[in-house]
This record gives C-alpha cells, structure tokens and sequence, in this order.
C-alpha cells in the first residue's frame, strides 16, 4: 500500500465500499492534529506504536497487556505465522467482493470491531467514536458492558451489538436484556471467560487499576503526557463529569473511582448453561456467545440455541496459556451446524483475515488496533484503521485467486511445515 495521509480517505472509500471515508467536520474525538497522525500510519501495528507514545504507561499497558507471562496473547500471533496461503493463478479475479450477511445484515467486509471496556480512558468518547467510525465504514462494532457511556448513546451513534458480563443472578440477568432490548439492540453477546477477575502483572507494573486509584504515580503518568490529559481526561471531566460504568445492569453501574466496584460486579463465577437458556428464551434476536474455545462448549451452545459463538480467549487477557482461537478454530468450525462460527484474536492484516475465513470462520472481530487508532486520531483514526484492513483484504483476495469469500477454503492455505505434493489437494488442516 502507498503512503496516504488523512487527506486520502475519501480516495480509499471508492476502492472500499465506503469504507474508511473521511469523518464530517466536528466529528466526535477527533484529537488537534489527527490529520497530520495519520500521514505514516500505513498498517495497523502503526497504531500501536503511536498510541504507546500518545496513552499514558497506565492506560497503554491496561489495552496492551494481558494476563502474567503474556504467553497467550503472543500465541495468538504465532498461531496465524504458522500458516501459509497456497494461491492459484490465472482466475478472473476481477468484480470481486468482500461484503458478507450476518445475521441478516449486510456488511461491507468480513470483520469488525470487538467490544473493549473503559475505551473512554484511553480515547475521548471512544465508544461513541468507534460505533460512528464502524457505521460509517459499514461493518458492525459491539459495545462493551464495561464501556463508560450509556449503552442507549452508543446504540445511536450505530451499534447494534451489545455484549454483556453477568453474574449467576437471574433478576439481574433478565432485567440487563429487558434494558438491551429496549434500546433498540439487535445482536446480545454474552462472554464467558471471566468466572473471576485475571492475574494481570502487567497492570500492577504501570500502576493501573480498577477502580482507579489517583496516586502520585499515576498523577506523574499522566501530566507527562498532556495531549491525553486535556483532550481526553480533563476533557471528559468537563463536559460530561466522572465516568461510571454505565452498562453492566439495568441501572448506572459505580464511577471508576469507587471501591465497591468488585463488589458490584456480582459472582461471575456462578454462570452456567442455566442462564444462558434463560437468556435465550428472554432475547428474541440473534443470540451469540464469546469466550469459546472447546469444541464441546460450542456443541453446547448450539443445543441451548445459540446462533452464533465468538471464539476467543479474550485477546489473551484472561487464562494464560490458553489456546489461542485459530487453534481450535477448524474443529469448532466442522460441527458448528447451522450456528455461524466467527474468531477473534491476533488479526492485524488482511492475510490473518483471509487465513480464519479459510479455517473455518465466517467472520472475525479485531480489537487493540481500532482502540489505538481512536485514541491516537478519533474518528478519522478508525475509519483509518478499518480501511487500511479492508484494502489489506481485497489486494489479498485478489492475489490468492479469491471473487468472494465463500473461495476462501481449505484448497488455498496449508501448514507451514507441511508437504503439498504436486497433482494432489492442498493440505487442509
């Protein structure tokens, strides 16, 4: 791809379906100078180094990190490395297409944004910022129940699915989808990766935590990065007071400085297939479930009427040494039935999209990537983000011999380490 500056996102759009068009003048989040970010933004681990220089030590290694010795988010990288791409030539790979249905939705690519709590700490308004970025871009983005702003703001400003933590509570449980429903969702996430809060060190290391607690260090990390701290704390502060956790119940959850904000949160760990039936008979609409990683749990899901999983180990942020996703991805893929099979974890190019697509996958989600871009350049950063993935798509689907996602199979990846002999089919996993 060649160097674009902010400039450029109306051209990406007539490539890309629309997607990655410039943001309208006054558009939310958009930092002083996100224009002049974006000028060497050219993939999207560029992102990620501009934000570690733009977010506090706190707040980056909160988004960066995961859970002790890192090994599982690591391997969800080394898991995507240890594949390769088998192309074909001389196909008409000309009209061709990377818009798919979910759900009874139309999207403009095979991927969209994955839901991250408290994404206000790290971009002004993130949610808002990245519902308007993915709705502009035509692809879906899921609002977290740990996000900072209403859930009913989020749901206008364009998402339309909602993901939600819950305790063994069923009061609780029922009155949380009444509230999802009401405002006008369509799709209800339920993770279930987190029974209990993950040992992550590295939090403890940059003086992060939840609730946040201002001490002295905390304090120095942030005046020493003044572009955050008056365009994205102070700035929030201002205009829209102490941000609370505003999605976990039917009601306002805690402000983040509060201490009873574990207790709150309920016992997670006493979720069970119980209330996943109790969920599905309430929800009417799709009904998915993240954080699935064995094939047995997703042959439960589908017998409880599950539509859909999300298999995920949560960016690596919960078990570590978890398998990663794309792992376990093709067995779950191969009994899925009717249930539509979507991943998330590791992506950051194109060919990571084009290989899980070809795993087994109908859809994937990317997380960090369009976090960083929001918080580096707002609005204009995400649509960024999403463009440079959807371009990363449509130049790789043309090279490996692919028109539409439904060619994305088995014939055109293989192991690394494996042997393809001439004349015979390519080794499928």
């Amino acid at each position: 791809m060649s160097s674009s500056s902010a400039g450029d996102l109306d051209g990406r759009a007539t490539s890309t379906a629309g997607i990655g068009a410039a943001p309208p003048r006054g558009a939310v989040g958009k930092p002083p100078g996100s224009a002049g970010r974006l000028r060497d933004i050219l993939a999207l681990q560029d992102f990620d180094r501009a934000a570690k220089r733009h977010l506090p030590r706190s707040v980056y290694g909160f988004v960066a990190g995961a859970a002790e010795t890192d090994a599982a988010h690591h391997d969800n990288r080394a898991a995507f490395d240890e594949w390769a791409l088998l192309p074909r030539m001389l196909r008409d790979v000309s009209g061709r297409s990377q818009g798919t249905t979910l759900f009874g939705q139309r999207y403009a690519a095979p991927f969209g944004i994955a839901p991250m709590g408290a994404s206000a700490l790290a971009a002004y308004r993130g949610d808002l910022v990245l519902a308007r970025a993915a709705a502009a871009s035509g692809i879906p983005m899921i609002t977290s129940a740990s996000s900072l702003i209403r859930m009913e703001e989020i749901r206008q400003a364009g998402s339309s699915w909602y993901q939600s933590y819950q305790p063994g509570e069923p009061d609780r449980i029922e009155t949380l989808v009444d509230r999802v429903a009401a405002a006008g969702y369509e799709v209800f996430v339920l993770t279930v990766d987190i029974p209990v809060p993950a040992n992550r060190e590295n939090n403890v290391r940059t003086g992060y935590s939840m609730p946040l607690k201002p001490t002295p260090r905390l304090v120095f990390d942030a005046v020493t990065h003044p572009d955050w701290l008056l365009g994205t704390w102070f700035r929030t502060l201002r205009e829209h007071g102490m941000p609370h956790f505003e999605n976990m119940d039917a009601t306002r959850g805690p402000p983040i400085l509060s201490k009873n904000l574990v207790r709150q949160v309920g016992k997670r760990d006493q979720l069970s297939w119980e209330h996943v039936a109790l969920i599905r008979r309430r929800w009417k609409g799709p009904f998915v479930i993240k954080g699935i990683l064995h094939p047995e749990d997703a042959r439960l899901a589908r017998e409880h009427g599950c539509d859909g999983v999300i298999v995920s180990n949560h960016g690596g942020r919960q078990l570590d040494h978890s398998v990663s996703a794309l792992r376990v991805l093709p067995a779950i893929a191969r009994d899925a039935g009717e249930m539509t099979v979507m991943l998330d974890g590791g992506i950051r190019r194109g060919t990571d999209v084009l290989k899980a697509l070809a795993l087994g996958a109908s859809f994937v989600f990317v997380g960090r990537p369009f976090l960083y871009a929001a918080a580096v350049a707002g609005e204009a950063g995400a649509r960024h983000a999403a463009a440079i993935l959807s371009e990363e798509v449509d130049r790789d689907m043309a090279l490996v011999g692919a028109r539409s996602l439904a060619e994305l199979g088995p014939d055109l990846i293989m192991r690394r380490d494996a042997v393809c002999n001439p004349g015979e089919r390519a080794l499928s996993p």
